[in-house]
């Protein structure tokens, strides 16, 4: 399937809020069209830490992660690491290590990348402040996997996991996510 293609030929996949649903997106990619939850407070351009919404911009898939054990046999060419019990996401604004990767043990706050929910089984880290920081820019803006009766999320993007696996085979570092 061809994807969207922009001026550099990289692959955009485009999320976008539907009208009078804040919490409500459809992701896009060529003609794959696909129900998606987004922030429980909608879109923004001004992203802030724990504000619940989704970050306005055009963001690059990094690499992903997933529950190996739950997840099995995903093809794609985007770079997976399989989830452990110790990794942690640290989205405390004061401490160093904001908005990366960390290991247990780690008393600042943090998300437990290894949750029990599922909602991490595949969790694909996009580049909102990571590649250039900012403190209390807002951290953890994954595209990941839904809560069942598609219930908005914290700021991220979220599909099924049957979607998922139907996008990840077009996914590679460097294919572009522009919410509108």
């Amino acid at each position: 399937m061809a994807g969207t293609a922009g001026r550099t030929g990289t692959t955009t996949i485009v999320v976008r809020r539907r009208p009078g649903r804040p919490q409500d997106a459809t992701v896009s990619l060529g003609p794959l069209r696909l129900r998606a939850a987004i922030g429980r407070s909608g879109t923004t351009a001004r992203k802030r830490e724990g504000d619940g919404a989704t970050p306005i911009a055009t963001m690059k898939l990094l690499y992903g992660f997933s529950r190996g054990e739950r997840v099995r046999f995903l093809s794609t060419p985007l770079p997976i690491r399989r989830i452990r019990s110790d990794m942690l996401w640290c989205d405390a604004p004061s401490h160093p290590a904001y908005n990366s990767l960390v290991r247990t043990p780690f008393r600042a706050s943090h998300e437990e990348m290894a949750r029990a929910d599922g909602l991490y089984d595949i969790c694909l880290v996009l580049d909102w402040n990571i590649t250039a920081r900012s403190r209390g820019r807002g951290s953890a803006i994954f595209f990941h996997l839904i809560r069942p009766g598609y219930q908005p999320t914290a700021g991220c993007v979220a599909i099924s996991l049957s979607d998922m696996r139907r996008l990840m085979p077009h996914l590679r570092r460097g294919t572009r996510v522009r919410v509108l």
